[in-house]
């Protein structure tokens, strides 16, 4: 067991094959997945929902920005990592110095990023 078993973390993803190897990764960290949204209306619709430890967000789902779901989540106090081709300068500012992995990633990116976000030190 780690820090991060049985952590849910939500997926907003709009590429079907990283949602899907995003998923498998949390599994393999013993995470349980939410979502993936693949949308910014469906990351919205799940962030709502109570239980989510932490957030991986893509930061441009189907041409439009995550920031609203980020927005919602923050208001709620989860964590977020942040996903993009164009690493920590790609954010606006706003939303810099908040954990951000830089495509394409490794299993062991995202669990850094993942322990970073929620304040746990890696074992």
């Amino acid at each position: 067991m780690t820090a991060l078993t049985g952590r849910r973390v939500l997926i907003v993803e709009d590429e079907s094959l990283v949602a899907m190897l995003l998923e498998t990764m949390l599994e393999d960290l013993g995470c349980v997945a939410v979502g993936p949204a693949s949308s910014v209306d469906e990351g919205l619709r799940l962030a709502k929902e109570d239980g989510v430890d932490v957030a991986l967000l893509d930061v441009n789902v189907a041409g439009t920005q995550v920031f609203p779901v980020a927005e919602a989540l923050e208001a709620k106090g989860v964590p977020l990592v942040f996903s993009t081709g164009y690493g920590e300068g790609g954010l606006p500012e706003h939303w810099r110095g908040r954990p951000t992995v830089q495509k394409p990633f490794t299993e062991a990116v995202i669990r850094d990023a993942l322990m970073k976000a929620l304040g746990v030190a890696n074992a």
